[in-house]
């Protein structure tokens, strides 16, 4: 299962699951917040591990880079981020 599918698919749980969703987003709150999400997630019966999800945003993140000639001074502005864990509490606590 790929990471992006992990992840909506935790996104639906957290749809249908409000308990599910509070203790996706206290997740926030964890000395070790990553750490804290991929063993919930896991727990939930999906395979997701801290360095699969921190690769998985650098891997991303180095392609757009790559696309965009580096980013060089032809190349348009990058304002993306390459922590989907961020990215994904956002998304789910703006919903």
């Amino acid at each position: 299962m790929e990471i992006y599918d992990i992840l909506e698919a935790v996104k639906a749980v957290c749809g249908r699951d409000p308990a599910i969703r509070r203790a996706v987003l206290a997740t926030r709150e964890a000395a070790h917040p990553i750490e804290a999400f991929c063993r919930l997630v896991r727990d939930m019966g999906y395979p997701l591990y801290e360095m699969d999800i921190i690769a998985w945003g650098e891997d991303n993140y180095a392609a757009m880079r790559r696309s965009t000639n580096g980013g060089g001074e032809n190349s348009p502005a990058l304002s993306y981020e390459d922590d989907y864990y961020e990215l994904f509490i956002a998304e789910l606590a703006a919903e």
